[in-house]
């Protein structure tokens, strides 16, 4: 059992006890095979009595390199970012790299302290789902040798790499879709436009609108992107006069469908897609298993992980040859239940 100790025991404390040098112990631990393995035995036998834990971020500070990246996501809780943190992860680990994952909970303060820590830990690069412009903290990482990667949006200039998903198409996609089957009264239910992803899938559900001289488009604005505010929506929805409904539903992501979906379903009011159709963003994997199927757009969360990795790992590995890429994804229409009607009277 490891000795009881008020500190963390050092490599001197190792060397000490096994009764060897300190560069013999940084060869136990970095280059083994130079040292005699009845030396070794000792080594690892004084390491484990004392509960020796090896200072990483020292030695990569010493070395000048890591082998962490970090990841920070607008919301862990979102599914969708949970998957594009399993692609990122699988990737790095392929390559011999860990991710070290915060959530900025869409608040630029915990943003700016996410990347302060990342910027302290040495890590080699970070993936940045931004909360606004991203412009001043690309350069700021830049300015200390960490490199990044916009994900989840477009890179406005060539600062650095990004992988997206193309948001102005999947609104025109999913408004489309509601417009051929004979829904006519839509409603955009997102949080605030300053969110860039919310604002161009609502453009994308303006063009769509367009092309329609007999349809209307109602936004309908949630405090955030989350369960509960989809479902405050869908009360106040349920409070309207029938005839000054909608008709059908965009949700600009998974999570606010399925709150409404939950408001409908405990009001036992409204029915659908018989009365409203519903269309999320995401195509999370609970979208199958919602009390009625959900429709849903769907982007491939975990290959934008995976594509971010790499391409800030060949910046890392390349660094004079490598050339900024904005790589963008085009996303699915994945019809279930939830809309699934072919023509609406109106």
């Amino acid at each position: 059992m490891p000795l009881a100790s008020k500190t963390q025991p050092s490599i001197q404390d190792v060397a000490k006890l096994a009764g060897v040098s300190l560069g013999t112990v940084s060869n136990v631990l970095n280059h083994p095979e130079r040292v005699r393995d009845s030396t070794v035995k000792k080594v690892l036998r004084a390491i484990s009595q004392l509960g020796f834990v090896r200072n990483d971020a020292a030695r990569q500070l010493k070395a000048g390199n890591s082998k962490a990246l970090g990841l920070l996501v607008l919301d862990s809780a979102n599914p969708f970012f949970a998957s594009l943190a399993r692609g990122a992860e699988d990737c790095a680990h392929e390559h011999g790299y860990q991710v070290l994952i915060g959530s900025s909970s869409s608040s630029q303060e915990r943003e700016e302290s996410y990347l302060r820590m990342f910027q302290e830990q040495r890590l080699s690069g970070v993936l940045l789902s931004p909360t606004g412009d991203p412009i001043h903290q690309i350069s700021q990482l830049r300015s200390v040798g960490v490199r990044a990667v916009i994900v989840d949006r477009q890179s406005d200039d060539q600062l650095c790499c990004s992988v997206s998903v193309d948001d102005v198409y999947g609104g025109r996609l999913a408004v489309s879709h509601l417009l051929e089957s004979g829904r006519t009264a839509i409603g955009f239910v997102g949080a605030s436009l300053e969110i860039k992803q919310v604002a161009d899938r609502f453009l994308g559900a303006q063009e769509a609108m367009a092309k329609n001289a007999r349809a209307t488009l109602e936004r309908f604005e949630a405090k955030s992107m989350e369960v509960i505010s989809g479902r405050e929506i869908g009360l106040e929805i349920l409070k309207l006069n029938p005839d000054k409904r909608p008709t059908a539903l965009f949700a600009a992501n998974d999570l606010l469908a399925v709150g409404l979906l939950q408001a409908f379903a405990l009001q036992n009011s409204i029915k659908v897609p018989a009365e409203i159709a519903i269309i999320g963003y995401d195509d999370i994997a609970f979208s199958q298993a919602t009390v009625v199927p959900l429709t849903s757009i769907r982007q491939p969360a975990e290959l934008i992980g995976c594509t971010a990795v790499e391409l800030l790992l060949d910046e890392l590995e390349n660094p004079n040859t490598h050339k900024h890429k904005q790589v963008t994804f085009q996303p699915e229409l994945v019809i279930r239940d939830s809309t699934h009607l072919t023509t609406i009277n109106q």
